[in-house]
C-alpha cells in the first residue's frame, strides 16, 4: 500500500519560506510522477505544481509560478516543495500525491491515485 507522508508545514510571516516535503514508501517511487495540491477552508483542492518522474519536467499553477519550486530525489524517495515570498491565499493544507500517468501533463486531480493525508501551512498577513 502507497504511503505518502508530508512533513514541513507550520506558521510563516507574508513575504517568508517554508519547504515542505514528502517521502513516500511502498511502491516504486521513480515509475510515479508527484504533484502538491492544496485545499483552502470551504474551497475545492486545487493543483499547485507536479513534476514527471524522471524530474525533467515541471509544471505550476499560475498562482505559484516564480515563487514555488517543486523537486524530487529519487534516491531519497522524496518529493519537495519550496515556497517563497508566501502569501496570506497560499493558507491551505497541502497535499502530496502520486500519479503512474506519463503524461503531457499532471495537473488533473483525476490522474492521482495516491494522496497523503496532508500539511498545515498558514501565512499571516
Amino acid at each position: 500500500q502507497v504511503q505518502l507522508v508530508e512533513s514541513g508545514g507550520g506558521l510563516v510571516q507574508a513575504g517568508g519560506s517554508l519547504r515542505l516535503s514528502c517521502a513516500a514508501s511502498k511502491f516504486t517511487f521513480s515509475n510515479y510522477a508527484m504533484g502538491w495540491f492544496r485545499q483552502a477552508p470551504g474551497k475545492e483542492r486545487d493543483f499547485v505544481a507536479a513534476i514527471s518522474w524522471s524530474g525533467d519536467n515541471t509544471y505550476y499553477a499560475d498562482s505559484v509560478k516564480g515563487r514555488f519550486t517543486i523537486s524530487r530525489g529519487n534516491a531519497k524517495n522524496s518529493v519537495y516543495l519550496q515556497m517563497t515570498s508566501l502569501k496570506p491565499e497560499d493558507t491551505a493544507v497541502y497535499y502530496c500525491a502520486a500519479s503512474p500517468s506519463r503524461g503531457p501533463s499532471y495537473t488533473d486531480y483525476g490522474q492521482y491515485d495516491s494522496w497523503g493525508q496532508g500539511t498545515q501551512v498558514t501565512v499571516s498577513a
